[in-house]
C-alpha cells in the first residue's frame, strides 16, 4: 500500500502486499522447517508438515533475546529485509525491523515463519501445507479433505519450529491483524513463555461482524464454477473467484478516505466514460480488478477458504470461555490499532485492552495516524517505532 499520489502497477502490487518501495540493505534467507507428524488442535493428523521461516539478527548464548513475529491474512514470513539486493520491495515491517531500528537485530533475534494454509501457496517463495499440499497416503492434493487448523495450530507449528532451534522463552511476540491473533493465542496458551505482546490491529475475538465479512470475503470463491467443491487441481482453478475475493479484502482493509483522497470519481482511462459502457471503468475498480488478479496467481482458493475459517474460530485461549485466555495473560501488552480501522473496530480493541487489565496484566494502547484504515498497522507502523522501541527494553 502506498500513498494517494501513486498509481499503476506500483499501486496493484503494493495494494496487496502492504509493502514499502524503499531499497533496504538487509539480506535475509528462507529456510523450511519440517515436521514427520503434526496433530491438530482437533486431533486430525498432518503428515510430512513443511512451513518456511526466516530470521534476522542472531540469538544470544541464552537465547533468551528472540522476538517472533507473525504476519496477517494475506502476508508471510518475509518480515523485512531482502533475499536479494535486486528485489523490488524489502519485507513489510522493515521499516521497524533491522539494525538499529525499533525492533534492532542487533540487540534482537527476529523470527517469523509462514503460517499453515498459507495463501500464497504458489509462491515460490512462501513454504507451506495446506489444502495444495499432497497427502502422502493418496498420493494427490488434499484440497477439502485437509483438516479444518485455527489460529492455535499455527501456533503450536510455530512452538514447535522455536523448539527445534533451543528455544524456549520469547522476549515478545509482536504480530499484525491475523499476527495480532496469534499474538494473544500465543500470551494466552504460553503464559510462562511469553515475556511481552504486540497485538497490531487486532481483537482478542472474532466478533460477529467479522465472522459475517469473513464468510463474504469468501463467497465469490465458492461461485466460481472452477472451484468445484475444492476439487480443481487437476483442472481450472477458480482464479476469477479468488481475484475477487482478494478484492474484497483489499477494499475492506482500506478507509473511504484513502479511497475518495486516491481515486475519487476519476475514470480509468481517458476518454472512455462509464457510463457509455460496462466495459469502461472507474479508476478504482480497474486497480482493484489488477490487485486481485495479480495476487490470485500466486495464492491459493482453498488456502484462501481455511485461512478464512481459522480467523471466524478465533478467539484467544480457544477452548475456554470468550475471555478466559485474555485473563491468562500475564506478559505486559503493547496494544496497537487505529480508530479508521473496518475490520477490527476501535470499541472491541480497547475492550480487549479492558478485559486482559482487569486482573492487573499492565497494558498501553497506542493509536496510529492515516487515512488508510486497517492496513496503516502494515503499511504506518513506523510512526509507533519509539514506543515500540521502549516497550522492548534490552
Amino acid at each position: 500500500m502506498l500513498g494517494s499520489r501513486v498509481f499503476g502497477a506500483a499501486v496493484v502490487m503494493a495494494i496487496m502486499a502492504g509493502q514499502p518501495l524503499a531499497a533496504q540493505a538487509l539480506i535475509v534467507e528462507k529456510k523450511v522447517f519440517e515436521l514427520e507428524t503434526y496433530t491438530t488442535v482437533s486431533g486430525a493428523t498432518i503428515k510430512d508438515l513443511r512451513i518456511g521461516w526466516e530470521a534476522y539478527g542472531e540469538p544470544n548464548a541464552a537465547k533468551d533475546n528472540v522476538i517472533l513475529v507473525t504476519h496477517y491474512f494475506s502476508g508471510n514470513s518475509h518480515a523485512a529485509g531482502k533475499y536479494s539486493a535486486e528485489d523490488a520491495r524489502p519485507g513489510y515491517w522493515d521499516s521497524i525491523i533491522g539494525p538499529g531500528k525499533a525492533v534492532d537485530t542487533e540487540k534482537f533475534y527476529v523470527i517469523s515463519s509462514d503460517t499453515l494454509v498459507n495463501l500464497g501457496a504458489k509462491n515460490p517463495k512462501v513454504t507451506t501445507t495446506g489444502p495444495a499440499s499432497i497427502d502422502p497416503d493418496t498420493g494427490k492434493p488434499y484440497g477439502m479433505t485437509f483438516p479444518i487448523v485455527t489460529i492455535r495450530d499455527f501456533v503450536e507449528v510455530q512452538k514447535k519450529l522455536l523448539e527445534s532451534l533451543g528455544i524456549t522463552k520469547l522476549h515478545a511476540v509482536m504480530g499484525a491483524s491475523m499476527g495480532s491473533l496469534q499474538a494473544y493465542e500465543w500470551a494466552a496458551a504460553y503464559p510462562q513463555m511469553v515475556e511481552r505482546v504486540i497485538p497490531v490491529i487486532g481483537s482478542g475475538w472474532a466478533d460477529g461482524n467479522l465472522i459475517a465479512w469473513l464468510n463474504i470475503w469468501a463467497a465469490p470463491i465458492k461461485v466460481d464454477p472452477n472451484w468445484n467443491g475444492g476439487d480443481y487441481y487437476d483442472g481450472e482453478p477458480p482464479l476469477k473467484g479468488l481475484a475477487e475475493s482478494l478484492k474484497v479484502v483489499t477494499l475492506h482493509a482500506q478507509h473511504w478516505e484513502w479511497a475518495n483522497g486516491t481515486f475519487g470519481r476519476a475514470w480509468a482511462d481517458k476518454g472512455q466514460d462509464p457510463a457509455a459502457s460496462f466495459d469502461h471503468l472507474y479508476k478504482i475498480e480497474a486497480v482493484l480488478d489488477g490487485a486481485g488478479m495479480a495476487r490470485a496467481k500466486t495464492s491459493d482458493a482453498n488456502h484462501f477458504l481455511y485461512l478464512a475459517k481459522a480467523n471466524q474460530l478465533f478467539y484467544a485461549g480457544h477452548g475456554g470461555s470468550l475471555f478466559e485466555g485474555l485473563l491468562a495473560i500475564e506478559a505486559p501488552v503493547l496494544m496497537i490499532h487505529t480508530d479508521e480501522d473496518l475490520i477490527f473496530f476501535p470499541e472491541e480493541v480497547r475492550e480487549t485492552a479492558a478485559v486482559i487489565r482487569s486482573d492487573g496484566t499492565p497494558v498501553r494502547i497506542l493509536e496510529l495516524q492515516g487515512n488508510r484504515g486497517h492496513l496503516d498497522g502494515v503499511i504506518g507502523i513506523a510512526q509507533v517505532g519509539d514506543q515500540i522501541r521502549a516497550f522492548l527494553g534490552d
